[in-house]
């Protein structure tokens, strides 16, 4: 496997204060523009936005990984990320990041192991790794077990 991979995106300036944003080989743009609190317009996604959406996504897809290399099924899962930008010397930057995925098992004997794997993957994500501010892991297991008819 290489140990070097790139990945290229481009974003336009396209009118008054909003842009595009494309990479190659993915059939759709996201439209984009700064946030509302920093003269943008409303209802866009925001460089912002696709920072914390990069954290969920990675983390979700990192899970995936770790689960399945454990052989711990789960029945569902949704991440919710919370950012927290302040100004400080320099500018304003990221300083925290909450990441609160809420997993569903099926069998409360799997609940410590999850446990486990949930932060296994917030060690092992790549974007989260990536960032200077503190993350913080903040999970809710979730034991649905199926009826029985």
């Amino acid at each position: 496997m290489p140990k070097r991979y790139t990945y290229r995106a481009e974003a336009h300036w396209t009118m008054h204060r909003r842009g595009i944003v494309e990479a190659e080989s993915i059939p759709r743009t996201i439209n984009y523009a700064a946030p509302p609190e920093f003269g943008g317009e409303p209802g866009l996604w925001t460089p912002e936005h696709l920072l914390v959406a990069s954290v969920s996504t990675c983390y979700a897809a990192t899970l995936r990984a770790v689960a399945d290399a454990s052989k711990l099924e789960f029945d569902d899962l949704r991440v919710a990320v919370e950012g927290m930008i302040e100004r400080l010397e320099g500018g304003y930057r990221f300083t925290k990041i909450i990441l609160r995925p809420v997993v569903k098992i099926s069998r409360d004997e799997d609940r410590e192991r999850m446990g486990r794997v949930l932060e296994k993957a917030e060690r092992a994500c790549l974007i989260s790794r990536s960032l200077e501010c503190t993350m913080v892991l903040e999970p809710t297991i979730v034991v649905e077990v199926p009826a029985v008819v």
